[in-house]
């Protein structure tokens, strides 16, 4: 395949410079007649010409082979006096045939002469500056290669060819270096699963152990202690199976599962819904759980919204203490729907608020709650996938207010 490109690549370089030469010699015989130049002398000039086209089109095509491994500065001078050499050529051409006399040749000869030492001079200046940018720009693309992905290139001030090249080089590391953080969070997130999971498994399993190995040992035989069991056993499966779901629905989301979705749900029956799912959790513990519903008749959502609250009740009824109130708020304003989770619990300290839906964040560091950490986590994506948005603050005088506004 590589053959064929470079085969196809010196044919189409023969075909620019027999059109350009073609293009020199046409131009010539136009500019000869509207100089005034006669037929005759025309078909004596196109009889020059065309030799010299020739030979013009073996030069380029021999200075392509030649020049293949030169350097950039080299080819600039070889075709600085590549021009100057047909020139002079051409010179000598017109004096054999005594179309020019000897004493204008050889004062065209020097003219010439200089005209290349200076051509020569201005192609060593910008093959200079092009060959430092070049350079520059292979010193920055190793780094990168070996994994320093804070070089940049910057302005090189060669030519727009180059700057783009450097631009494009930059942008590239941006890129990549992007994509590589991203990388290091995932891995970093990944180990906090593995770490977070496997904690968080091993107490309710462990406690699903003893009390299975008790009753089948028939070290607990009576009913009330059996309907202990029973509970408890309960319990830990909700919570196993609470903590599945929410791994199960984040893997949902990172898929982009939400933007594909059509379905729709009541919006007061979704709150209704997850503040009736919560109130057995909340009778148990002694808690008020009341809702306000304001406006919000008729109006349809995502059905995941439904998770979100459940995760917001979930996290305000464990971290409220007994005999505390717990309040669900659903309104609308304007074009938007706000609803709020506000508890009379432990409350939010401040250098938490920014952090409480990182997923794996427990602001207890004996990590002794239920759950993952990842029930808040869960429901920013959710939200912001929705394209809406979700707080935290702390509430007054007491507890936390969790806030979410959904577009309609």
């Amino acid at each position: 395949m590589s053959d064929r490109r470079a085969q196809g690549g010196t044919w189409r370089t023969i075909a620019l410079v027999i059109a350009i030469a073609a293009a020199g010699v046409v131009g010539t015989l136009v500019v000869a007649a509207a100089m005034g130049v006669g037929a005759g002398e025309r078909a004596d000039l196109l009889v020059l010409l065309v030799p010299a086209g020739i030979v013009t089109i073996v030069a380029a095509v021999l200075a392509r082979f030649l020049l293949a491994r030169a350097s950039m500065r080299q080819r600039f001078v070889a075709v600085a006096l590549l021009a100057a050499v047909i020139a002079i050529a051409n010179i000598g051409v017109l004096t054999l045939r005594m179309t020019v006399s000897e004493h204008d040749a050889t004062l065209v000869t020097v003219l010439l002469l200089y005209s290349a030492a200076a051509g020569v001079a201005g192609a060593l200046v910008v093959a200079r500056s092009s060959s430092a940018a070049v350079t520059r720009l292979d010193r920055a693309a190793r780094r990168m290669g070996e994994g320093d992905l804070e070089t940049r290139v910057g302005r090189l001030d060669a030519g727009p060819e180059l700057d783009t090249l450097g631009a494009t080089l930059d942008d590239m590391a941006s890129k990549l270096q992007e994509a590589q953080q991203r990388e290091r969070e995932a891995e970093a997130m990944r180990r906090d699963l593995i770490t977070t999971v496997s904690h968080d498994l091993r107490t309710p399993l462990a406690s699903l152990r003893a009390m299975v190995e008790a009753i089948d040992d028939g070290v607990v035989a009576d009913p009330p202690s059996l309907q202990r069991y029973t509970h408890e056993m309960r319990r830990s499966i909700r919570q196993l199976s609470e903590m599945v779901d929410d791994l199960f629905e984040l893997t949902q989301l990172d898929a982009g599962a939400i933007e594909a979705e059509s379905a729709r749900a009541d919006l007061a029956k979704i709150v209704a819904d997850a503040v009736a799912a919560m109130a057995l959790q909340a009778e148990e513990k002694g808690l008020h759980l009341v809702s306000t519903i304001d406006g919000v008749d008729g109006i349809r959502c995502s059905p995941r919204v439904a998770r979100v609250l459940q995760n917001l009740l979930s996290n305000a009824v464990r971290h409220t203490p007994a005999d505390g109130t717990v309040r669900v708020e659903a309104s609308r304003r304007g074009d938007r729907v706000h609803l709020a989770v506000q508890d009379t619990g432990d409350g939010i300290a401040a250098d938490d608020i920014d952090r409480v839906f990182d997923p794996f964040f427990r602001a207890d560091p004996a990590r002794s709650g239920p759950g993952a950490g990842l029930g808040l986590a869960l429901a920013k994506r959710i939200v912001e996938a929705l394209g809406g948005r979700i707080s935290a603050e702390a509430a007054s005088p007491v507890g936390a207010r969790f806030a979410v506004e959904l577009p309609l």
